[in-house]
């Protein structure tokens, strides 16, 4: 079985994640070949389109928003992202088992004793009347009947996990500070979520190993898991390993994949990319190598956003007014430094509409 090496895992990802060369592809297409963008954030998934998208305008993606043909919601490891209508309705029902288990895994102690069935049933109660809700509201309007129960279990459980939520615009605008407003997914976008299988097949799953492989393979199992949360995924994987090939890492991890799926020539050259805070580029794995020495790997669940140099990670990047600062993590060669600062510079004018392209290197 051919064994792909570390960096030709990397180029295969910059190449699925449209990081390799940016993209000539609408927003919507783009959020949906990448499943999502993780966006607890708001303001990242401007950044993580800009990256991957030529003449990428805020604009277009605020429309989709409004347009209510992307939603924000908790789906994948339960959280928020940004993701497609016809996504979200026919994947949420697949994992709602296991936003349920994430919740409980926090709030277990705090639920004792709360029926689930009879809390959704009230929180849904409260939510037919079609208005949009904070959490600290629906929890509100449903704690006189679990008065002793922490509130914000009971509002995590019912906006995570319980009824499928979208997050309403204005909150995820570009440059709009908005608080979150729930509301359920079917109110907001017309219909309910597709139901689960009836025959306890995994039609969903199927679709999932798929396109997980095509924005993020070749992967291990243990990749697919830990991007999406889910646990059952075997019996998906089974049914669909007859249309998929094999290789193994440097590790002697099964790696399966698309047939037809780019996998560049290790030595293909990989620009500069500055990648927002979360990016699913590097958590969408269990075995993040490909992107991120071990040594650095807290910086990805820590909300640092991440420079890639030569298809790595290699410094950290933040704002402070008008002015990109690049933190590098190891020593930069001179001409890396100027591809860096290169793309520091769009990234200034594209965070300033073009009003700054200041970029400095922050002393290591």
């Amino acid at each position: 079985m051919t064994v792909l090496d570390t960096r030709a895992l990397g180029r295969a990802t910059l190449a699925r994640q449209l990081l390799l060369e940016r993209a000539d592809m609408p927003p919507l297409a783009a959020v949906a070949h990448l499943c999502g963008l993780q966006a607890q954030e708001p303001q990242e998934p401007f950044v993580g389109l800009w990256s991957r998208l030529r003449g990428f305008e805020p604009g277009s993606l605020d429309d989709l928003l409004v347009e209510r043909r992307v939603v924000r919601t908790h789906l994948m490891r339960r959280t928020v992202h940004l993701v497609t209508a016809d996504d979200t309705l026919a994947w949420r029902a697949r994992h709602e088992a296991m936003l349920r288990q994430r919740v409980l895994g926090v709030y277990r102690r705090d639920l004792d004793g709360v029926d689930l069935g009879e809390l959704a049933a009230a929180g849904r109660d409260v939510l037919s009347d079609g208005e949009p809700r904070t959490m600290a509201e629906l929890t509100r309007a449903v704690a006189d009947r679990w008065p002793t129960t922490a509130p914000r279990a009971l509002g995590e459980m019912l906006v995570a996990a319980l009824v499928p939520m979208a997050q309403m615009p204005p909150r995820g605008l570009w440059r709009t500070r908005a608080g979150v407003r729930n509301i359920p997914l079917a109110t907001w976008l017309g219909r309910g979520i597709d139901p689960a299988a009836p025959d306890g097949s995994d039609p969903v799953g199927q679709v999932l190993v798929r396109r997980y492989l095509a924005a993020f393979g070749p992967a291990a199992t243990a990749d697919l898991r830990a991007w999406s949360g889910l646990a059952g995924l075997p019996a998906a994987v089974a049914a669909t390993r007859a249309e998929l090939i094999a290789f193994r890492d440097e590790r002697g991890r099964e790696l399966l994949d698309l047939p037809d799926a780019p996998r560049p020539d290790p030595g293909t050259p990989a620009p500069a990319r500055f990648l927002p805070a979360f990016d699913n580029a590097i958590l969408g794995y269990d075995d993040r190598t490909r992107v991120i020495d071990d040594a650095h790997r807290g910086l990805s669940v820590s909300g640092e956003r991440a420079v890639l140099v030569d298809g790595r990670v290699a410094a950290t990047w933040a704002t402070e007014e008008d002015t990109v600062v690049v933190t590098p993590l190891r020593r930069l060669t001179r001409v890396e430094r100027d591809e860096v600062a290169e793309e520091g510079r769009s990234v200034a004018a594209f965070l300033s509409d073009g009003a700054s392209g200041r970029v400095r290197f922050a002393a290591t």
